[in-house]
């Protein structure tokens, strides 16, 4: 069967593809996750966000890359920045996906006010309410999940951690 995947982030990956059973794995590392995408004779695409320029964002940001197209919201707006989307205020970056597929990843971390990062507990929830707290130190941080039962359709992001903390993808 061949399938479908993107990736949101230079070193992030999403993926699609399509099972039967119902779990979520989950990965703390690219080249495990890469592996295991590649075992699952996944097609993988990646978005680098370059297509969007530098600054703020008061409404969605929308892209397509391999047919598949996402919308990236956040109340308050996004910012984007050298390769970056983040939110504009200190709450949930959320991006919508279709098709859905099975599989998603990308550099999840938090940054401060100015786009520094700062150490952060990351969340990233499913759109079937699975979700994987992760603590993260930068933008090198991969968090990857394979569902082998509901489709992925959306991907809420939440950072938190001392003072506000944005949730950026990159």
């Amino acid at each position: 069967m061949q399938t479908r995947s993107l990736a949101l982030g230079a070193m992030g990956v999403f993926a699609f593809a399509a099972t039967t059973s119902a779990a979520v794995i989950t990965f703390s590392q690219q080249n495990v996750w890469s592996a295991y995408a590649a075992f699952q004779n996944l097609t993988v695409v990646t978005e680098d966000f370059s297509g969007i320029a530098d600054g703020f964002y008061p409404a969605p940001v929308s892209g397509n890359v391999g047919g598949i197209n996402w919308t990236g919201g956040a109340a308050g707006g996004l910012f984007a920045e050298s390769g970056f989307l983040s939110t504009n205020n200190p709450t949930s970056l959320t991006f919508v996906f279709s098709p859905c597929g099975q599989a998603v990843a990308g550099n999840f971390f938090g940054t401060d006010f100015d786009f520094n990062a700062v150490p952060s507990l990351v969340q990233v929830t499913l759109a079937d309410g699975t979700s994987s707290i992760q603590f993260t130190t930068g933008p090198s941080d991969f968090s990857g999940f394979f569902s082998t039962g509901a489709a992925i359709s959306s991907l809420p992001v939440t950072a938190a951690g001392q003072g506000p903390v944005y949730p950026p993808v990159g």
